[in-house]
């Protein structure tokens, strides 16, 4: 089979197993990459000699027990990989090479993959969909004129077209979630805390940011569990702790325990998005699943919602700069009172106390706490990862300043954070699965959520959704 549109997992299978060599497989992804990637300008940059050294080296190698050995790999641009720069979509970090690599990118390279290139992304990893000056805009390989979202929109591209074996973004506002509802392939958002990406010192935070996380994007299930496996354990110089994360406890769908929640009222979200839910939800009952379409935990969704929203703009902060934030006192300081807006809402914690963030922080814990309440009666969450399926790009103006029509209604565009941030706000593992195709053919993915510390959870339903056959498929034109 086209090693194109194989899972990782069965690459490394085939290579151990001495069907392909890791110079081949390498070698037939970078001739897809030089061939197809000008179609969709997802893979932005390229270390391919590097790579091909060391899979020459991996192919001499007599132990191949790895679990991702010989496995072609990109990663999103933001990460560091020594020798390679570290833009975040700015012209002026075009030039800085970064001197070590991400601990992430280490761990993966000790599971065996081949890291020979990385994915675009949008200015400061902060749209749904990803173009900047350094690289250009990277579409999507189901509809051109449409973004692969963002910000790890290149490493879902690549993945859904084929340039690439394995992925690896981040998400704090649906970075990693929505690329992988928009092009069709499966993602994994960690618990908070579980995976740590410092790298280079002089790029790098050396504090983990708030809600912020990386995880794996990929072309099965599978993939998503190994990836977890090879870097889902802290940083040695913080704890010489390692979380044990729970196995599930159930084996297929009969029995599973599942809450659906496919609308909110006074959140926009898409017809098709609702609909593909509650037909999986329809189908996982027929398959002897416990469905219920009205467990809610408790709490007020609206609250969360912009409790969420203002610890976002705090976590933003820590990296702003002092002239972000004197746009930001600015705008705070013209908005009427009763502007309630996503926008609104985070732009008006731009100067609030320590003591202030701790209060928020403290109500945060209260509704994780009722989150892990709600998940004792659960074992995982169905919800929309966004409000829409992939939408038209939009390159005007500042994504404060932009509208999005969702079902007739005109929205704020970032309007839209309420499904990623009513579960990553409150540090929630959240597993992506593709569920079918919108009207308009475009793919449609679904938020399975779950516990905090549920990693294995979440992605085992995953799993149990693509064995009854909500699986990854190749955009027309590409396989």
């Amino acid at each position: 089979m086209d090693p194109s549109v194989l899972p990782a997992a069965t690459i490394a299978a085939r290579i151990r197993a001495g069907d392909l060599g890791c110079r081949e497989v390498l070698d037939h992804f970078i001739a897809r990459v030089e061939r197809l990637n000008p179609r969709i300008n997802a893979v932005v940059v390229r270390d391919f000699e590097r790579a091909r050294d060391r899979a020459a080296r991996l192919d001499s190698q007599a132990d191949k027990s790895a679990p991702l050995f010989g496995v072609p790999m990109t990663v999103k641009e933001s990460f560091d990989v020594a020798g390679l720069a570290s833009t975040r979509g700015h012209l002026s970090a075009r030039d800085h090479r970064a001197r070590v690599s991400s601990l992430a990118i280490s761990r993966l390279e000790e599971a065996g993959v081949v890291i020979f290139g990385k994915t675009n992304v949008p200015i400061d990893l902060a749209d749904w969909q990803s173009y900047n000056p350094v690289y250009g805009t990277t579409a999507n390989p189901w509809d051109l004129t449409r973004p692969p979202g963002g910000s790890s929109g290149g490493s879902a591209a690549a993945l859904a077209a084929g340039l690439t074996g394995l992925e690896l973004g981040t998400d704090i506002g649906g970075s990693i979630r929505v690329p992988a509802h928009y092009c069709g392939v499966f993602a994994h958002k960690p618990t908070w805390g579980l995976c740590p990406n410092f790298g280079d010192p002089a790029t790098s935070r050396t504090a983990m940011n708030d809600i912020a996380v990386l995880g794996p994007l990929a072309r099965s299930a599978a993939d998503l569990r190994l990836v977890l496996d090879a870097v889902a354990w802290p940083d040695p110089a913080d704890t010489a702790l390692r979380p044990a994360l729970p196995a599930p406890h159930f084996t297929g769908l009969r029995g599973l325990r599942v809450a659906v929640w496919s609308r909110e009222p006074g959140q926009a979200t898409d017809s098709n998005t609702t609909v593909c839910i509650e037909t999986l939800a329809d189908h996982l009952a027929r398959e002897g699943a416990v469905i219920s379409r009205t467990a809610r935990p408790a709490f007020d969704p609206l609250e969360a919602y912009r409790l969420y929203l203002t610890l976002l703009n705090a976590a933003w902060s820590g990296s702003a700069s002092e002239a972000v934030i004197t746009r930001e006192r600015a705008i705070a300081a013209a908005l009427a009172p009763d502007v309630m807006t996503a926008d609104a809402i985070m732009v008006r914690g731009v100067d609030m106390t320590h003591r202030t963030w701790l209060g928020l922080n403290e109500r945060r814990h209260v509704i994780r706490r009722a989150w892990n309440a709600f998940f004792r009666d659960w074992d995982v969450l169905l919800c929309p990862v966004i409000a829409t399926p992939a939408m038209a790009h939009r390159q005007d103006g500042e994504t404060w300043e932009r509208r999005i029509t969702i079902e007739g209604t005109e929205i704020a565009y970032n309007d839209q954070l309420f499904w990623p941030g009513i579960t990553g706000g409150f540090h929630l593992p959240a597993s992506i699965a593709p569920i079918g195709l919108s009207a308009g053919s475009l793919p449609i993915g679904v938020q399975i959520a779950g516990p905090i510390h549920g990693d294995r959870v979440t992605i085992a339903v995953a799993g149990l959704l693509e064995q009854a056959g909500y699986a990854f498929r190749p955009p027309p034109g590409w396989a």
